[in-house]
């Protein structure tokens, strides 16, 4: 169960107890300098700065925390899981008292394009701080590409919601976030499945580059307009299993879904493809574009099975306007 006091936490402990996990660390006071620093705590300015991957050490700054020794068999565990297993522990300590697997974020670089939350490690402690006594999380997918993670995941956190959340990892620590929530359908589609649930069986490791292709593709042709009528060239006529709960299963319940939304004069237009990230025969896209009248992004996961799309989810949320941003550094 959470502790109420995780919640109120204040900004400087969170990053103490994040960090600790790492090591000892000091919480750099107004006057301080980094050679005092390295002499109180009985090591070298060399290695403050190879600890703290400092690329200016003449700057630092009240409130920034400095990792002072290493904790060496934590650090050997760490670096023992993948990046997938960081990032869905991260994901799954939200809503409860473990701080553990913030360490597993770059103290120095933190890119946030979630735009309600600011920059850094700074903007992420202040999101914990809000967060509710009964927020949950359980990641049910979660991917590797390259230097990316990215997962499906249900959350509870002001109601519940359903989210896909990719992270970027440089030297075993993650460095960007992106993401795109909705809040939970009550309903469900037509063949009587949910936004989160189906299958989530990873195979055909060896054909991650080919069904990469063969999504984008679709998303250049199809949905962004270009040749809608190579449809039948990438899903499969036989079985497209649908999970957004506003369409109905196959091409028929597709095409049905477009065609009403075209009527009522609010098509779904993808304009932009932004990402193409892909395990096996699982491939997430990440676009922007207008449903219902709105600036959105688009979040679509897509399952293949010998080179065909089969299944379908996706996340739609809107793009708020910029005076609304809490970092500059766009959804995308």
């Amino acid at each position: 169960m959470k502790k109420t006091g995780v919640v109120l936490i204040t900004f400087v402990m969170l990053f103490s107890s994040m960090f600790s996990a790492f090591g000892q660390t000091h919480v750099v006071q107004s006057g301080d300098v980094l050679w005092e620093i390295a002499e109180n705590n009985s090591t070298t300015i060399e290695t403050l700065i190879e600890l703290n991957d400092m690329k200016n050490p003449d700057l630092i700054y009240p409130n920034q925390v400095i990792q002072v020794s290493n904790n060496n068999s934590t650090m050997k565990e760490a670096s023992a899981m993948t990046n997938a297993e960081k990032a869905k522990a991260l994901i799954e300590s939200l809503g409860t008292d473990n701080t553990g697997p913030v360490a597993y974020v770059n103290p120095n670089k933190y890119i946030q394009h979630n735009l309600a939350v600011a920059d850094g490690l700074e903007g992420f402690g202040e999101l914990v701080k809000k967060l509710p006594d009964t927020t949950y999380a359980s990641v049910k997918r979660v991917f590797s590409d390259g230097d990316y993670v990215f997962m499906h995941t249900e959350y509870d956190f002001f109601g519940p919601k359903i989210g896909f959340d990719v992270f970027r990892f440089e030297d075993g620590l993650i460095v960007e976030h992106w993401d795109n929530l909705t809040t939970t359908a009550e309903d469900v589609n037509p063949a009587g499945r949910c936004e989160i649930d189906g299958t989530t069986l990873l195979r055909d490791l060896d054909k991650t580059e080919e069904n990469k292709a063969t999504v984008k593709g679709f998303v250049q042709d199809v949905l962004m307009g270009g040749a809608p009528d190579k449809i039948t060239e990438y899903i499969n006529v036989n079985k497209y299993y649908q999970h957004n709960t506003g369409v109905a299963d196959g091409l028929d319940g597709l095409g049905a879904a477009l065609e009403e939304m075209a009527k009522t004069g609010m098509p779904m237009v993808y304009d932009a493809n932004h990402f193409v990230l892909g395990e096996g025969n699982f491939v997430l896209t990440m676009s922007e574009g207008q449903f219902l009248g709105k600036n959105v992004s688009f979040y679509d996961l897509f399952r293949l099975e010998e080179g065909l799309i089969v299944e379908h989810w996706d996340v739609i949320e809107e793009i708020p306007s910029e005076d609304e941003w809490k970092n500059s550094n766009g959804k995308f």
